[in-house]
């Protein structure tokens, strides 16, 4: 009787772990379904914690990105004046936008941020929001 029950508690723990593992392996694209379904992106609570935990350290001013570029991402008035180049968000425009291009490495191959991780980018779930963001405006909101 103690090994049927020790027997059926294995196998329920081995479902219920393989139950999760397959939750799991989705989790990327869930989060990128449920940005396409959200409606205004907020600078303030969606994409400035991105671009604080994501390229600040770079692009704040005596960081690496900022000495090459003079892009200064710790504010929104910095991201919108943009580089010494020029500008790098197009409001209502993400498909031209310097900003997008360089998140999804469109930009003449260069890819940002720089050595992220393996695929040397953000989560597909970070750009989309972005990328909305620009296409909804690029609102300080």
């Amino acid at each position: 009787m103690k090994i049927g029950i020790w027997l059926c508690g294995a196998i329920l723990a081995s479902l219920t772990l393989n139950a999760l593992a397959s939750e799991n392996k989705d989790v990327p694209n869930l989060a990128a379904n449920q940005v396409l379904g959200i409606g205004e992106v907020s600078f303030k609570r969606m994409v400035q914690p991105i671009l604080h935990d994501y390229c600040v350290n770079c692009h704040e001013p005596g960081g690496k990105g900022y000495e090459k570029s003079g892009l200064d991402l710790t504010s929104y008035q910095g991201l919108m004046k943009g580089t010494v180049f020029g500008k790098v968000v197009i409001p209502g425009n993400s498909e031209s936008s310097t900003f997008t291009k360089l998140l999804t490495g469109t930009n003449n191959g260069l890819k940002m941020p720089m050595g992220l991780n393996d695929t040397g980018t953000l989560d597909r779930q970070y750009i989309l929001l972005l990328k909305k963001w620009v296409k909804q405006g690029a609102k300080d909101n």
